[in-house]
């Protein structure tokens, strides 16, 4: 298996030793694991109950919007699709901000709410949390199940029709069955992301009673400096993200619809009241999701020009640390992503998937302990990040990349062969052409993950500051006016960096 792809193999080898070396590093600095308290386990519990509310309330929450959307067809439905993708990759900090202008104590609903006489509503502690997270996966949610809904084979409802189907019997034969095998997916990928969370329990939690694990790892690290403390809330935070993948697996079942003939077709939408239905829910999904963006645009867009020095260096820093992991990311994943269309092996694919249940903060944490002994720790700050941030992308790189991959090895893998193209050659002239689309995405979802991320910097970098972090400590000072326009400066970045990539993608 090696000998067939051995840079593929080597890079898997390293990723696996790397996320559990990590952690045997801190444990090793710390002379063990520390045993946790009862504010880590409150931390555990917290963070579990709040992974599984918000991933809960974002997949329910995405059914009839999905469905809305699947059976509807408006003008401008693309562009709002893609709109409505726009918090996946919005820094989070950015979208923080945009929800406490609107969620806010002095934000848009609560002055409503005065007018009115009504009680105010607090975006801090477990409602914030929870409220930030199903903001963040509502898009992801609806996307999945939107796939979910095109995958049914047309000839289905071409045949639901022409037996007279009315909504309940398609909603039981056809899109109950296609719920039942994604739903868990969709479940598992947002509870993933609610387990790992950081930003969002770091600006939002209230206290030791709204704590994540995450959260936990940098507190015992930055403040207590308890390694050992560290290193087992890290092996806690594995084993729940692999327990929850264990379980979604075992809970999905297979659609079973049978092949059909690729073609598309739009499903005739019912009338009267389910017309209506439907078009409420896209408006309220839409305005949940967008307000949010337009109104801490509104805010900062007219400050950009009078920000301080230190945010444009911040933002040349980040800029730089962007480009660098999403390359890292783009070798990484390309390579990783071959080798599995080549040999179909398993444990390079779950390698790489590995990072997706780590975290960030510990990964972070060993290596400056692996590499203290040569470098001083404030000249490490920026490369370990960059490195991490690449790291942290190879699971969505590889989504993107190894479908593509399998194609090309299907389609011309013998004609390459047989004409004897290896190397350089065939990477120049058929590889990269043939995955110029996928590696444009992959490429720029890293790069604005990698601009927006408030992680890693954290711990080691507070003298060196990128833009999410000045934008954390102009919130902190209370210079919000500064802190809205740095979020609109960070946030035109981010999707200028995508949309760079992903065109690039496209015109090769």
């Amino acid at each position: 298996m090696i000998r067939r792809h051995p840079a593929g193999a080597i890079i898997a080898t390293l990723l696996a030793t790397l996320i559990l070396g990590t952690l045997a590093a801190v444990a090793w600095q710390a002379r063990g694991l520390s045993g946790l308290g009862p504010w880590d386990w409150q931390a555990v519990r917290f963070t579990l109950w709040q992974a599984v509310v918000s991933a809960i309330l974002s997949a329910l929450l995405a059914i009839p919007v999905a469905r809305a959307l699947a059976r509807r067809r408006f003008r401008g439905r693309a562009a709002l699709v893609t709109l409505l993708g726009a918090p996946f990759i919005l820094p989070v900090i950015v979208a923080i901000m945009g929800l406490i202008s609107v969620f806010g104590r002095n934000g848009a609903l609560n002055d409503g709410l005065r007018l009115l006489g009504l009680p105010e509503i607090s975006i801090y502690g477990w409602q914030g949390v929870i409220l930030a997270h199903v903001f963040f996966n509502l898009p992801l949610s609806v996307r999945l199940i939107l796939q979910g809904w095109q995958a049914i084979p047309a000839e289905r409802f071409r045949l639901a029709e022409s037996l007279g189907f009315t909504p309940r019997d398609r909603l039981r034969h056809l899109e109950l069955p296609m719920l039942r095998a994604v739903l868990p997916g969709v479940w598992l990928a947002v509870f993933l992301v609610c387990l790992t969370s950081f930003a969002v329990a770091l600006t939002l939690g209230g206290g030791p009673s709204a704590t994540t694990v995450e959260l936990a790892i940098y507190q015992a690290f930055r403040f207590d400096f308890d390694l050992g403390r560290a290193a087992m809330l890290g092996l806690v935070q594995i084993a729940l993200s692999l327990g929850a993948m264990t379980l979604a697996f075992r809970i999905t079942i297979p659609a079973a619809f049978g092949a059909g003939m690729q073609e598309t077709h739009t499903p005739h939408g019912p009338r009267g009241w389910r017309r209506g239905a439907d078009t409420l829910a896209i408006l309220l999904a839409a305005v949940f999701l967008l307000w949010p963006i337009l109104s801490v645009t509104a805010n900062g867009l007219p400050r950009i020009a009078a920000l301080p020095t230190e945010v444009w260096s911040a933002a040349a820093r980040s800029i730089v640390m962007a480009i660098c992991s999403a390359f890292l990311a783009l070798t990484l994943s390309l390579i990783l992503a071959l080798a599995v269309a080549r040999g179909n092996s398993r444990w390079i694919e779950s390698a790489g998937m590995l990072p997706i249940v780590a975290s960030p903060l510990v990964l972070g944490t060993g290596l400056f302990i692996l590499l203290r002994g040569w470098f001083a720790p404030q000249t490490l700050a920026l490369p370990v990040t960059v490195a991490i941030n690449a790291i942290m992308a190879l699971p969505f790189g590889l989504r993107a990349l190894i479908p593509a991959a399998r194609i090309l090895r299907a389609d011309y893998g013998r004609l390459a062969a047989s004409l004897d193209m290896r190397g350089t050659a065939r990477l120049r002239y058929l590889t990269l052409p043939r995955l110029a689309r996928p590696l444009g995405f992959a490429g720029g979802l890293a790069a604005a993950l990698a601009m927006g991320d408030l992680g890693v910097i954290t711990l080691f970098a507070q003298e060196q500051p990128t833009l999410p972090l000045k934008l954390y400590q102009l919130m902190n000072s209370y210079r919000m006016e500064d802190a809205a326009a740095c979020a609109i400066l960070l946030m035109l970045i981010s999707f200028a960096l995508f949309w760079i990539f992903d065109r690039g993608g496209r015109l090769a």
